[in-house]
């Protein structure tokens, strides 16, 4: 059996998924491209802690109220093109979740977020640079809050969804 880690997500409202998610279709390799936009939080948090996540993350989610957030830029991936995304409540929010899982988190998770939007990924260094200077003459910056968090199991491409908790209003 294949490991299938969980991921968790910050789930975003549905316009800004609507114009990220298009961005994404527009740029991001096709042959790749086996999800919407989103926002990870956590890349692979073990399949043996199925009973914890699935009890953890809807307590926790339903104690906070929505978190702002803003898409204040381009970040560059080297490889790719991300949306740089300001949420001083959402980094929280993910702090206290990886303290949380503490000494069960993989190095990749274990590190502070930079938290982002992938809207290309896995291209020459040349096709990233070229976007970046193709979306750097429109505003891309918005302001919206997240609408909850969003519980998925890795699937070898596709994500298989596991759960959505909302906010608390």
């Amino acid at each position: 059996m294949a490991f299938e880690p969980f991921i968790v997500t910050a789930e975003m409202p549905a316009d800004i998924l609507w114009w990220a998610d298009g961005l994404r279709r527009a740029h991001f390799p096709p042959e790749r491209n086996h999800l919407q936009a989103h926002v990870t939080l956590f890349h692979a948090l073990a399949p043996s802690l199925r009973e914890e996540v699935l009890g953890y993350l809807p307590r926790i989610v339903g104690l906070h109220e929505a978190p702002a957030a803003r898409i204040t830029g381009l970040m560059d991936l080297g490889g790719g093109t991300a949306l740089r995304i300001e949420s001083p409540a959402m980094s929280a929010l993910r702090e206290e979740i990886a303290d949380h899982f503490h000494g069960t988190l993989t190095a990749q998770d274990s590190q502070p977020k930079r938290l982002h939007i992938t809207i290309q990924n896995k291209v020459d260094r040349a096709a990233a640079k070229a976007l970046q200077a193709e979306l750097s003459v429109t505003p891309i910056e918005r302001e919206f809050n997240f609408t909850g968090i969003g519980l998925h199991l890795y699937k070898g491409g596709p994500w298989e969804a596991l759960g959505r908790w909302p906010f608390r209003r």
